[in-house]
């Protein structure tokens, strides 16, 4: 089991904290301490002893406490820990400017038609909604009637009525710390900013996470990999090349991880440069993406059930199925269809499940019904090894024509590419490329960032503008680590609002981060291009994002129809930040006022700095951080409040 080392920290104390003192072995040390295994020869000569004596020999048994600890309790499977001071540290109140007097309320309220905000500022809800997920709330899920729970209806994002939603300010549980930087939280977090064991309890025997003290600790494993992820992406290396190279040399750049767990397959893609979207429902294992986010690792809540997922054709070269828990030959395989949409030509489906290669059961029944709609889209299994089959998307589209043709698959008759893939229902048809010139292939990484694809030519993206577009972005950014003063690795879960074709994330390309772009379902879709480089509640936890780009967002959404306010945007930016993390946002000047006049009654503290924008032209620039404190002042007050009135 591994030692937790924290400098300044007490040998001892760490120890205890790790294994509890009510393990044998901590009785042990604790023994040993206090002087039980050499007790003294007389009452007399116990008084006598010096006090410097007394502390040199307990300096001597901490250490040597310690450095017991780490040889013998620690397992062989289980690495150390080492952390910086600060990676443990609760937010401080004391860093809040002036004393920390805030005028916030604890109490449970509703948005408001018109909205409104109090002028003591935006009440903060109870404790217990420190998970709250607007659009997939389960208790208002639960009345609604007309759902197709049997298609996993109930498991999409439903918004609720505005008048329905919390407009409250989410508060952090009980003891939450600043999460562990990358790259150690790959491996490790926090067990009390996902105080949850049932994922632990219900998949440790396949290595999904393990309890380590005050840490959940992610080997590596999951339920077709419980050796490690890393050997099964080996093997998936091995069949998709015929044994000659890995993953990457089979043209994998942009994975789409289905039923992902807590997303150990995606993290252990990272060394191959193979970056992966992974997503999971909020379901029976209701908090594996948390635990994904938590340890700084790509993910969204979302499900294959009824509506198309929000990703643009052709962007993806793999889509990865390890028991993900979706019944693809079900409704004449519309959601392999959906997969079909999503794949390059070219591209891989991974599919690691019990009909792949046992016998028992329904399971052969279930995969000739697979055998049979794969081949009526004419993908060709190229490999069945161990637990795992893989199939190839064709690129040459003479053999679905031909099948379309006697009636064995259907042909889309017609398609709008030009919108954003948001809320469109599942087809059961395939589509076929209108113009194969332009299904070019793309380079790898990191040629492909740079690179001027046709789909940027498609929306009038000219090579001058895209240019001018990387030079602009990339001086942003080292302006923005200034603004920041922080180190790099404090921030690595980043969201860019209003993406365009993702300049700002391809700035950040060399930095310890990942991105998740957005591109707003009311703007033209340039998701394609996104791809091609690699005002609803966002189907997130709260504290996902370290760091959270608007750029003209506000605008945007002013000049829409919507019911989408300044106050909506800026409280889901609350919800979705991290504790002490940080919010840039540039617009308008009359809007970036409006913000500024809100941002105390949100508990943000701002700075204002000035740079150019992409005309040249001075613009302003203002830059939030998250008054964690504030709110944790708030909570607490609450809480002992209630129990001075309820004891």
């Amino acid at each position: 089991m591994g030692i937790l080392h924290a400098r300044h920290a007490d040998h001892l104390l760490v120890v205890c904290m790790i294994f509890g003192l009510n393990s044998p072995e901590m009785k042990e040390f604790y023994l040993l301490i206090m002087g039980r295994w050499w007790p003294p020869t007389s009452a007399a000569a116990a008084t006598a002893e010096p006090r410097s004596v007394q502390l040199l020999l307990l300096g001597v048994a901490l250490v040597a406490a310690s450095f017991y600890a780490g040889t013998v309790f620690r397992s062989p499977s289980a690495p150390a820990l080492i952390l910086p001071a600060s990676a443990s540290r609760s937010p401080d109140p004391s860093r809040t400017p002036g004393a920390p007097k805030f005028t916030n309320r604890v109490s449970l309220s509703y948005r408001t038609k018109p909205i409104s905000v109090p002028d003591y500022g935006v009440d903060v809800c109870p404790l217990k909604y420190n998970e709250y997920i607007p659009c997939h709330d389960a208790s208002y899920i639960s009345q609604l009637k007309k759902l197709d729970r049997s298609r996993h209806e109930d498991l999409e994002s439903i918004c609720p009525p505005q008048e329905k939603r919390l407009f409250c300010l989410v508060p952090p549980p009980n003891d939450y710390k600043i999460p562990i930087r990358w790259p150690t939280s790959r491996d490790y977090v926090w067990r009390s900013n996902v105080n949850h064991s049932r994922l632990a309890e219900v998949k440790g025997g396949q290595n999904w996470v393990h309890e380590k003290g005050k840490l959940w600790w992610f080997p590596g494993g999951g339920t077709h990999f419980k050796h490690g992820a890393s050997e099964y992406i080996e093997r998936l290396g091995n069949m998709t090349t015929n044994s000659t190279g890995d993953l990457r040399s089979a043209g994998v750049v942009q994975v789409l991880d289905v039923g992902c767990g807590v997303a150990s397959f995606s993290a252990y893609l990272l060394p191959l440069d193979i970056h992966t979207m992974s997503f999971a429902p909020k379901d029976g294992h209701e908090n594996q993406i948390q635990f994904a986010l938590e340890r700084g690792i790509g993910a969204i809540i979302s499900v294959l059930a009824t509506k198309q997922l929000p990703y643009p054709e052709n962007a993806f070269e793999m889509v990865h199925c390890s028991r993900c828990r979706v019944d693809w030959h079900e409704n004449d395989g519309i959601l392999l269809k959906e997969v079909d949409r999503l794949l390059r030509p070219n591209g891989y489906f991974v599919y690691s499940a019990p009909p792949a290669y046992r016998k028992d059961k329904d399971f052969p029944v279930i995969w000739e019904k697979l055998m049979n709609i794969t081949t009526s889209m004419c993908w060709k299994l190229i490999a069945k090894h161990v637990q795992t089959a893989i199939w190839i998307k064709p690129e040459d589209q003479s053999c679905r024509q031909k099948n379309a043709d006697t009636k064995l698959l259907n042909i889309c008759d017609s398609y709008d590419n030009s919108s954003p893939s948001w809320k469109i229902p599942l087809m059961n048809c395939v589509r076929l490329n209108k113009d194969q010139s332009n299904m070019q292939k793309l380079p790898s990484r990191p040629d492909r960032l740079s690179f001027y694809s046709r789909s940027l030519e498609m929306i009038g993206v000219t090579p001058e503008k895209f240019a001018k577009n990387n030079k602009f972005w990339r001086d942003q950014v080292s302006k923005y680590w200034s603004f920041l003063g922080v180190e790099k690795t404090s921030i690595r879960n980043v969201m860019d609002m209003n993406a365009n074709i993702g300049g700002f994330a391809v700035a950040l390309s060399n930095d310890p981060v990942w991105i998740m772009n957005v591109v707003p379902h009311t703007m033209s879709n340039t998701l394609p291009v996104i791809y091609d480089r690699g005002c609803e509640p966002f189907s997130t936890y709260p504290r996902t994002y370290d760091l959270l780009h608007a750029f003209h967002i506000f605008s945007h959404y002013q000049s829409q129809k919507e019911d989408c306010s300044m106050e909506d945007i800026m409280l889901e930016m609350d919800r979705i930040i991290r504790p002490e993390g940080f919010i840039i946002i540039r617009d308008e000047n009359a809007i970036l006022s409006g913000i500024n006049d809100l941002a105390p009654k949100f508990l943000w503290d701002v700075t204002t700095h000035m740079l150019e924008n992409e005309e040249s032209k001075p613009e302003k620039v203002l830059v939030f951080e998250q008054n964690f404190a504030g709110v944790s002042v708030l909570v607490w007050e609450h809480m002992w409040y209630y129990y001075d009135r309820t004891a």
